[in-house]
């Protein structure tokens, strides 16, 4: 993004985990300031060697088909595809987790999938701007309680593999009944997925999450 001044910081055994942030367009900065407060060196990824330098890799939200477009243009589709699947740690919200899926739904034909989590996603199922809501949701391997979690034009999971761990769904009781039960975020191996934005809450718990993840793998 156009101003942005990160600090790029060369790893080393005794350095925090170096965290890529996709900066072609979303939550950029927002998730950059979570990663910090959970630990991580964060870093803007626009470029293949950016990519080959970080340890994992935030997709924020924003809008799916631009982004893929994007990657694309960027010419990160392909190396990003071949980090995923030599194991590089991955962490997409709303739109990153639409990119992350084998497949999805009522999107555009051309829209290019990242295949890193065994799952088909709906874009926009919970409804338009206008349908936003928030909800308290009890998440697998995030302790303290439920986590506070926004929903702005998200994706919910139709469908998962058998590799892929719910950790997270909408409680039964939520309005709009709609969204009730929905699968909302999900995790197979070093890959994690939430169809909320936990960048916009102030909560790093889920920024946590992943970056204990990196560390492991």
């Amino acid at each position: 993004m156009a101003g942005e001044r990160w600090t790029r910081v060369p790893k080393g055994p005794t350095t925090r985990p170096v965290i890529g942030v996709l900066a072609l367009q979303g939550d950029v900065r927002e998730h950059a300031a979570m990663l910090e407060r959970a630990g991580a060196r964060a870093m803007p990824v626009r470029r293949e060697r950016e990519l080959s330098e970080v340890d994992g890799l935030v997709l924020p939200g924003g809008e799916s088909t631009t982004m893929s477009r994007l990657l694309e243009s960027f010419e990160l589709l392909e190396p990003l595809r071949a980090r995923l699947a030599q194991g590089m740690p991955a962490f997409g919200s709303c739109a990153g987790m639409i990119l992350l899926a084998r497949q999805a739904l009522d999107g555009r034909q051309d829209q290019h999938q990242l295949d890193a989590i065994d799952m088909v996603v709906r874009r926009n199922a919970f409804g338009r701007q206008v349908d936003s809501f928030e909800s308290d949701l009890d998440v697998t391997g995030v302790d303290g309680g439920p986590l506070h979690a926004v929903f702005i034009r998200a994706p919910w999971v139709e469908k998962t593999g058998d590799d892929v761990e719910v950790i997270a769904r909408v409680p039964h009781t939520q309005e709009p009944p709609a969204a009730a039960d929905r699968i909302v975020a999900v995790r197979q191996g070093t890959v994690l997925a939430t169809a909320f934005h936990p960048e916009l809450t102030g909560d790093e718990r889920v920024h946590r999450l992943f970056v204990g993840i990196v560390q492991e793998a």
